[in-house]
């Protein structure tokens, strides 16, 4: 294994009790915010050295690289971008407060997810058309590092999938913008030019993200192996659970335990620089 060590300060004296840790044979710079302590041989204490450090770590199969995956699957909200897309919606409509502690509990995984769409996008009943636009154009960005990431995983010949039960608005607009290849998100129904309350169709909810997921890698000709996955909430474990690999980006607790990887203080050039 390489242990992959990434932060926004990494001091030389951090990567040389880091390597003695892990028993490094030696180390190699990958970018000025990412290095790779090579041929490692222990892992005692490098979790909570990094813990107290605020360093990303990961051990890495040493021949593992970016081409050898064919999909990346990465979730929209809190992930690709900054935003809680409904929760900036709700903003607008001066019910914020209310909206995003529903959010904010469903991505722990506290309450039924399908559940908290619904209650969350009933709340938006009447709210003006035009008001997915202001969102897109004022308050909408991309996480730190995204541009990065996908010109990295273009270069190396992966698919993008941007999979969420965010809504189409955005995601298909972010997939013209970015290059995406693949999108499955909710669509907001829309009555007379305000929201209705109600999503055009069904629900796509954490069991229809494992299964767009899979059904994609299928179509490519790839092995679960070849997969990346991609996300922050609950609602993103069983699609993580589809992929080879499966990285937490700023995630929470409960899924930051069941993935196998964490990125918790850099930006998403992070996880490509996991396979440099």
């Amino acid at each position: 294994m390489n242990l992959i060590i990434q932060g926004t300060e990494i001091q030389n004296r951090d990567l040389r009790h880091l390597a003695k840790l892990a028993g490094a044979s030696h180390i190699e710079q990958i970018t000025h915010e990412a290095f790779r302590l090579c041929e490692t041989q222990a892992r005692g204490g490098v979790a909570e050295y990094c813990e107290k450090a605020k360093l990303d770590f990961a051990f890495v199969p040493e021949n593992l690289k970016l081409a050898d995956f064919g999909l990346m699957a990465m979730d929209m909200d809190s992930t690709l971008i900054t935003i809680e897309c409904i929760d900036e919606l709700a903003d607008i409509r001066g019910i914020k407060a209310e909206v995003s502690q529903i959010t904010a509990s469903s991505v722990r995984g506290e309450i039924e997810f399908t559940d908290s769409v619904h209650r969350r996008v009933a709340l938006l009943t009447g709210l003006n058309e035009s008001a997915l636009q202001r969102v897109y154009d004022e308050r909408l960005q991309l996480s730190h590092g995204a541009e990065k990431m996908l010109a990295r995983l273009k270069a190396a010949g992966v698919k993008t999938l941007l999979i969420t039960s965010g809504f189409t608005f955005f995601a298909e607009r972010l997939k013209k913008r970015l290059n995406l290849d693949y999108t499955y998100s909710n669509t907001l129904e829309i009555v007379n030019g305000k929201l209705s309350g109600k999503l055009a169709e069904k629900i796509i909810d954490a069991d229809a993200k494992a299964v767009k997921v899979e059904e994609i890698r299928k179509q490519l000709g790839l092995k679960k192996e070849q997969v990346i996955a991609l996300g922050d909430g609950a609602n993103d474990l069983k699609m993580m659970a589809q992929a080879g690999v499966s990285i937490a980006y700023h995630a929470q607790p409960i899924v930051r335990r069941q993935t196998t990887y964490m990125i918790n203080h850099i930006g998403l050039e992070g996880v490509v620089n996991l396979f440099a």
